[in-house]
């Protein structure tokens, strides 16, 4: 059978750490960085005797990452002990949920060709991050480094409902904008704040019956997990060709040599030996909690999406592609309350901020210049004090060197041409240097006055006021 007739099949475990001060279990700072080992305690890194007590702000962002995905919220939830043995798992065990998380039933909508599509989510629950292995590039060892060991996690468990790597790049990018949007994790997935274990299988178009999966560990970028997904469904396809069967295990993804290399049998809920943490109390949560937090609920993507089309007239392409990122909304609408023309600054978004930001590799959060500079920049297009040619020199420059657009302007002599008399003698003399396009437009050939208006743009380094140079090319013209 060829590729084509068979369906891929996937579900996601999202792990996103949350943006509290402390760790989940002890007051340990979360902040990324640090010298190795110097953001731990006793109890983060399980010295006999010690006793965990569960960080309130965890479950309160839990719930309204729950709350913000459309979940169901658990009145009465637990910690258990899941327990494996890793290096960086000081305890031997992780404190996380099994049977009573904290949030169920959810479900959030994307975008795909075929029109909206609502992916399931199955269940968030909370639980301490591992520490890192920091391996010698000599190959004389590993050594462990504890600080993020009991940094809060939430984890996002998806159902299998997604059928394409396209999906599942838009549910990862949707999902990461809601936690942004809601505040409850800053998502830099390059310091591991974001990561996701991506479930593989596949099976013949038609049929209802799942594959066996594969689980691809611990991923980190959107690049990663797309190859990843790509090359792994095609070996399981080749493997069930070629007469064999897709044995159910954890993968490790290599960037490198572009393949997935086995790491372990994939464990089932047992091979954990769950129970109940008899260091943690039950969490009850009232009714009276969750309204609060619901109440308190910041603006979602997709409610932003509808008000720019409805209050600032975007298209539906633009105003998705913007809120998508909270920064580059937040950007629009600094920038709107300066220069109140959402459609110029959505322009800037659309064309020359984003292809800035793919050219350099950027991150939206790394923009170097601020809503009021790009709110200013607009206002001195409206004013008619630079051209909107000029204003795009002007944005490079902001990109390189952040600074006043006005500073930017005067530095470089760019103030817009719009003296009448000026402009006029600019006017008569390209027309008399470009005889054949003079004929050409009396001839009808309209063409001819964008080609005069150009040349008069290039005499005057792009200074010249254009709405000025069209109005007057057309009074000599017709004359």
């Amino acid at each position: 059978m060829a590729r084509e007739d068979y369906e891929i099949v996937m579900g996601l475990e999202v792990h996103s750490e949350l943006s509290t001060k402390t760790k989940i279990f002890c007051s340990c700072p979360t902040e990324f960085g640090g010298e190795p080992n110097t953001h731990c305690c006793p109890i983060c890194m399980a010295m006999p005797g010690t006793l965990p007590v569960l960080n309130e702000k965890v479950v309160e962002y839990a719930v309204k990452a729950g709350l913000a995905t459309n979940c169901d919220i658990a009145r009465t939830s637990k910690n258990d002990r899941k327990n494996y043995f890793y290096p960086d798992l000081p305890k031997a065990y992780q404190i996380s949920q099994f049977d009573m998380p904290l949030c169920v039933d959810g479900h959030i909508d994307i975008e795909t060709e075929e029109g909206t599509k609502s992916i399931r989510i199955e269940r968030i629950h909370i639980e301490e991050d591992a520490g890192k292995l920091n391996h010698d590039e000599y190959g004389r060892g590993s050594f462990v480094d504890l600080n993020r060991a009991g940094v809060p996690l939430i984890e996002i468990v998806s159902k299998p409902d997604l059928r394409s790597k396209e999906e599942v790049e838009s549910y990862l990018r949707k999902l990461k904008s809601i936690l942004e949007y809601i505040e409850v994790s800053d998502c830099k997935m390059q310091e591991g704040s974001l990561r996701a274990d991506v479930n593989v299988s596949v099976r013949k178009k038609g049929s209802k019956e799942f594959g066996t999966r594969t689980e691809m560990k611990n991923m980190n970028s959107f690049k990663s997990i797309l190859r990843a997904i790509e090359y792994e469904s095609n070996r399981q396809i080749d493997v069930i060709e070629s007469g064999g069967e897709v044995e159910q295990e954890s993968l490790r993804w290599d960037d490198i040599s572009g393949k997935t290399f086995s790491m372990r049998d994939k464990e089932n809920a047992q091979d954990y030996r769950y129970f109940p943490d008899p260091d943690l109390v039950a969490i009850k949560i009232s009714d009276e909690y969750i309204n609060n937090i619901k109440s308190n609920l910041p603006e979602l993507p997709d409610s932003r999406k509808k008000r720019y089309m409805e209050e600032y007239k975007l298209p539906e392409y633009d105003s998705r592609l913007i809120t998508a990122s909270k920064y580059l909304s937040d950007l629009l609408e600094e920038a709107v309350e300066v220069c109140n023309n959402p459609k110029t600054v959505s322009n800037f978004i659309m064309t020359d901020i984003t292809k800035f930001l793919n050219e350099k590799e950027l991150e939206p959060e790394e923009i170097p210049f601020t809503a009021q500079q790009l709110g200013e920049l607009v206002k001195l297009i409206d004013k008619g004090t630079i051209s909107s040619s000029i204003a795009k020199k002007v944005l490079a420059e902001m990109f390189e060197k952040p600074e006043d657009p006005n500073k930017i302007i005067e530095k470089n002599g760019w103030i817009q041409i719009s003296d009448e008399g000026a402009i006029k003698e600019v006017v008569k003399k390209v027309l008399s240097e470009n005889e054949k396009s003079v004929n050409d437009y009396k001839a009808g050939k309209d063409k001819a006055l964008g080609y005069l208006v150009g040349q008069a743009m290039k005499a005057t380094k792009g200074k010249a006021n254009p709405g000025m140079l069209n109005k007057m090319f057309l009074e000599e013209l017709n004359k």
